[in-house]
């Protein structure tokens, strides 16, 4: 099992983007799924959070402006990232709390990352 993002790239300030993360491989269970981003210098922090059954939850810095959305059924997660700014430039990782057909029990899962550049 893997995680596949996509929709990285190199965008104005106050522009957007739209990232996508799919599940490759066959899995019986899928929980909270989620992105992350990690600036030059920084950790990598949790930015958006869509668990299972419940509603989407922000860090600050992107409420408002950031939306995750999930379809459980074609086991992917998304982001679209609205009036972005500089400081937004990082890369972005997709992560899922996924459970493999040949395993009782959740772990959690990463993407490979995705850069995003904001910038003029």
């Amino acid at each position: 099992v893997q995680l596949q993002a996509s929709g990285g790239g190199l965008v104005h300030p106050g522009g957007s983007l739209r990232l996508s993360c799919r599940v490759s491989g066959v899995v019986s269970g899928i929980g909270a799924m989620r992105w992350y981003r990690q600036a030059p210098g920084h950790q990598r922090e949790a930015i958006a959070t869509f668990p299972s059954g419940g509603s989407a939850s922000y860090a600050d810095s992107v409420k408002g402006r950031f939306t995750i959305s999930r379809d459980s059924a074609k086991a992917t997660v998304a982001l679209q990232m609205n009036s972005l700014k500089a400081e937004d430039t990082a890369v972005y990782y997709c992560n899922m709390d996924l459970r493999p057909v040949t395993s009782v029990s959740f772990r959690e899962y990463w993407g490979q990352g995705t850069l995003v550049t904001v910038s003029s």
